[in-house]
């Protein structure tokens, strides 16, 4: 009985961790599972794009969760995985922007740069919050252990699991371009050749059979900036394309490779920072394009914010 006590005292210790470990790993792939999902934008792709972010959330939620019960023994080289596991999640952004900078060749209406960096960043960041989930999830374990009782350590960990999931998925939430800007509809016209919405000149459409379609199926929008912030940040081509790229996403466009004339565009009024969007769509709808613009995500990298420094205080 004294020779087996050591390996009883082994196995349990071994149990313990191993709880922990699950539930952490449990917790964040859950966690990574919520963030993740397919909407108008499809991308991820369904399935195959699901089983490598699901398999590199499972892997940052296994990771974070080891990192506890590593400290709590004292094996900090195992720790030290965790700055490994984030030179790896490096290459997630840049898998993810190679993929769609090849897809973009296939976009009739491309989605910038700026947006596919956006979506890059996002999916390497959400690593990092299955990570997170992990951790907390398996410090939830490791705190309830301490009354002795596996299923109340348990509970623990899967609360602070659920806790941390609800909390970093309202964390994340991006501001639209409703935020910041309203959405109002806007006429089209013409100068000559010249398409014209809200006095901004767009493009030469030279085919009168074109401009003819213009006025009759095409719709356009004016974005008022809210502020001197929002101002900026529409001022951004990146974003702009972004905007075109989901309105034509959703309200469908009326052409194919050769159509450039009919090429949804977004321009903006030098003064007053007004952007003019115009577009011919698939069905003719100012209400879904509207909706379309306002729900467009503000990408992070063409956020502005002029009125945060000092000359912007002294201006008129």
């Amino acid at each position: 009985m004294g020779a087996a006590a050591p390996i009883i005292y082994v196995g349990v210790v071994l149990l313990e961790h191993l709880t922990v470990i699950a539930i952490g790993t449990l917790m964040g792939s859950l966690g990574r599972l919520l963030l993740l999902h397919v909407d108008y934008r499809q991308y991820p792709s369904y399935p195959q794009a699901y089983v490598v972010h699901l398999a590199f959330g499972f892997v940052a939620a296994f990771l974070g969760s080891i990192a506890i019960p590593a400290i709590a023994a004292k094996e900090f080289a195992a720790a030290s995985f965790l700055a490994l596991a984030v030179t790896q999640f490096r290459e997630v952004r840049k898998i993810e922007r190679e993929t769609l900078e090849r897809l973009e060749k296939t976009e009739l209406v491309p989605r910038g740069t700026a947006y596919i960096e956006g979506i890059a960043k996002t999916f390497e960041a959400r690593n990092y919050l299955a990570m997170l989930v992990g951790l907390v999830a398996s410090l939830g374990v490791q705190v309830g252990s301490r009354w002795d009782s596996p299923v109340l350590a348990g509970g623990m960990g899967i609360v602070f699991g659920l806790v941390t999931i609800v909390i970093l998925k309202r964390s994340i939430t991006r501001s639209v371009v409703g935020d910041i800007a309203h959405v109002r509809p806007a006429d089209i016209a013409f100068d000559g050749p010249l398409l014209v919405v809200e006095g901004v000149q767009l493009m030469n459409i030279g085919q009168p059979e074109a401009r003819q379609t213009y006025l009759e199926q095409g719709l356009a929008v004016a974005i008022v900036p809210k502020s001197i912030d929002a101002k900026a940040t529409l001022g951004n081509v990146g974003q702009r394309q972004a905007i075109v790229h989901d309105a034509a996403t959703l309200c469908g466009v009326r052409m194919d490779v050769s159509d450039k004339e009919f090429m949804p565009l977004a321009r903006r009024d030098l003064v007053s920072g007004v952007v003019a969007l115009v577009i011919v769509p698939a069905e003719k709808n100012m209400e879904a394009l509207i909706a379309a613009v306002r729900q467009t995500p503000v990408l992070e990298d063409s956020v502005r914010r002029p009125s945060a420094a000092e000359p912007s205080k002294i201006m008129p």
